[in-house]
């Protein structure tokens, strides 16, 4: 009898942890199919005049979509380089076709995403005290401007343009002369943002972002070619469905609402 008794209780205990260790089994289950609810982290390489408007598009896409951005700023060239070289990137947004058609060339970017998102125009602009009686391009000539901020022609979109103004304003190398060449288009506003130059070439949407410098001149009709800001997909992405998502949206109505409030207008309008 007692036996019996025993072997009913060890009976029920077994039980009890058979249940128990189902139970256990089931929340790890569970727990490993949450794990296709992580976030898709995403990679933007983006020029460096978009990093404001961009934060706020950030915030506005994650949301409403289960992924993660995450924006590396600089130099369209210097960009360029970093995918060419392999570095991690899912998204390319240039402040040039130049930098785009060249990875595009390569195959390093799906030519099906790429589009032309947007554009901006290139300002002249001194510090918001300035005395300097500037008011067009050519006048950066001016025996009183002993400095001239501008980006690096060869890896600043920004630069380029100033360089193609210039030189149809006849004054390149006589502005060449007296420039400080940056690496981004945000280091450019920042030196004449503290007056570590008389004056600098920037994009109205950096001139619109800042209280500290002053717009004197917008770059004369036909003097450059349109600044386009293409977008498109990294070939080497992934997560190209997540990547081309993105790209979508940033064309949409929605996202152009934002991008017009920094400034920007939708290409071709």
């Amino acid at each position: 009898m007692k036996n019996t008794k025993m072997i009913k209780k060890i009976k029920k205990i077994f039980t009890v942890g058979m249940v128990a260790a189902l139970g256990i089994m089931a929340a790890g289950c569970g727990s490993k199919e949450s794990t296709t609810d992580e976030k898709t982290e995403l990679t933007i390489l983006a020029a460096a005049s978009l990093t404001d408007v961009m934060e706020e598009i950030k915030t506005m896409y994650e949301a409403d979509h289960n992924v993660e951005l995450t924006f590396s700023f600089a130099g369209s060239g210097a960009l360029q380089t970093q995918i060419e070289e392999g570095a991690p990137a899912d998204v390319f947004v240039s402040a040039a076709k130049k930098q785009m058609n060249a990875l595009k060339d390569e195959n390093l970017m799906k030519e099906d995403t790429i589009t032309d998102l947007l554009e901006n125009k290139v300002v002249l602009v001194v510090p918001k005290d300035s005395t300097l009686s500037l008011a067009s391009f050519e006048d950066v000539n001016n025996a009183d401007v002993t400095m001239v901020g501008l980006g690096e022609p060869e890896s600043v979109p920004a630069g380029k343009y100033a360089e193609t103004i210039f030189t149809n304003l006849g004054i390149w190398e006589d502005v060449k002369g007296k420039a400080n060449f940056g690496t981004d288009v945000r280091t450019v506003l920042g030196w004449v943002e503290t007056s570590a130059v008389s004056c600098g070439v920037v994009y109205a949407t950096d001139a619109y972002s800042s209280d500290e410098v002053r717009k004197v001149a917008e770059a004369p009709a036909e003097s450059c070619d349109p600044v386009i800001y293409p977008a498109g997909v990294v070939a080497a992405s992934g997560h190209i469905e997540e990547a081309e998502a993105f790209v979508s949206f940033l064309g949409t109505d929605e996202a152009m609402k934002v991008f017009e409030k920094y400034g920007f207008v939708r290409a071709g309008e």
